[in-house]
């Protein structure tokens, strides 16, 4: 496993609308499978209750987050009118992914995107490299706004969790930022009977030799928001309830690629900030992107009095001189290969013939240029 060191870039969005500070109530749907035994005694709203308390248990976890609800916050964000303007980050990452596909020197004849939204890897890639593009999303709104491209692209439908191909399908496999909200720590995986993690099916439909390129946001995203709204709420109601959606720590996603059965891991790090007017812009584009908190034990309600502290607690620690805040974006970079025969594979164990200690001697006059 390849770690790279951390690049900071900075991004500045559009200007805001008020308008957009609005925020979009939702309600929270079940979507894990009935059990048989339950489904015909319990209630929709009762089994609702019971999978978030299960959520919250370290033997009986099955998934972090809430999927009907993310399909919702998808569907919204892509019906706004002006929706191009929370693309930024989007757009940004998209091209980066695309770069690391430039640096594999081979012809893609089939490839998949997984959670393509508007196609923001595939504008940046050419018929030269991937001869055929196949787009899913869970937004029908998101494949029919879809930019054009000069690769042939196909649309499907789909679930990031359930992809709809055969095995051995595609010779590459793409995705920027959308598979974050289905993926639990390794330790939740290996209890549970349900994985929701989206990698084995990823490797499942690569042919061998098969390639898989992704972002993902990083454990350390928005910690200027989180901190924040936390002292924000210690102060005003004595207590503080997770606001942001947990992500992935740089260090299980190896453990992750790996269980899956990927081979030849590569994974970087590379931080994006964005600066804001405030603390109400930032929640505002996380709304726009359809990426607000969709956690199981999310708190549906935020007080006034908490997010005005909020935005002066903001201000205070991570204001510039200028009166704009940062919030940085924490981009996990991977890649994981099929395993194919054809592939490097690393020698035995005990099989060197050359010490380690003997680099120290390179380049050192030998005992008879002395004498």
């Amino acid at each position: 496993l390849v770690v790279v060191g951390t690049l900071i870039r900075l991004l500045v969005p559009q200007q805001h609308d008020a308008a957009h500070s609005q925020r979009n109530a939702m309600t929270a749907h079940s979507m894990f499978p009935p059990v048989r035994e339950l489904s015909s005694k319990i209630r929709c709203s009762q089994w609702t209750e019971i999978q978030r308390q299960l959520s919250g248990r370290a033997g009986g976890t099955m998934n972090v987050f809430d999927r009907t609800m993310k399909r919702r916050q998808k569907k919204w964000a892509a019906s706004l009118q002006d929706s191009d303007k929370y693309d930024y980050l989007r757009d940004e990452v998209g091209s980066r992914v695309a770069d690391r596909v430039y640096d594999i020197a081979r012809t893609f004849p089939l490839a998949l995107d997984i959670g393509c939204g508007k196609s923001h890897i595939a504008e940046h890639l050419h018929k030269e490299v991937v001869e055929q593009l196949f787009l899913t999303d869970i937004s029908e709104k998101s494949l029919r706004n879809t930019r054009r491209s000069e690769i042939p692209t196909h649309c499907v439908m789909a679930d990031e969790e359930f992809l709809p191909f055969k095995e051995n399908t595609f010779d590459l496999v793409v995705s920027s930022l959308r598979i974050t909200t289905i993926l639990v720590l390794p330790s939740v995986s290996l209890c549970c009977h349900y994985n929701p993690s989206p990698f084995p099916k990823i490797n499942q439909v690569l042919k061998p030799d098969g390639v898989f390129i992704g972002a993902m946001v990083g454990g350390e995203t928005l910690y200027e928001l989180r901190c924040s709204l936390q002292l924000a709420e210690l102060e005003r109601e004595g207590g503080f309830s997770p606001h942001v959606s947990p992500y992935t720590a740089v260090t299980d996603l190896g453990n992750l690629l790996g269980q899956a059965g990927f081979s030849m891991l590569t994974v970087d790090i590379d931080e994006i900030q964005v600066l804001y007017p405030g603390i109400l812009e930032v929640m505002s584009d996380l709304q726009g992107m359809g990426e607000s908190n969709c956690a199981w034990n999310r708190k549906s309600m935020l007080h006034r009095d908490t997010i005005l502290a909020a935005a002066a607690i903001y201000q205070e620690m991570y204001g510039s001189e200028n009166g704009s805040v940062p919030a940085t974006f924490e981009i996990l970079y991977m890649i994981g290969w099929k395993p194919h025969d054809s592939q490097a594979k690393p020698a035995k164990r005990g099989s060197a013939n050359v010490s380690f200690g003997d680099l120290s001697k390179i380049g050192q006059p030998s005992t008879k240029d002395k004498s």
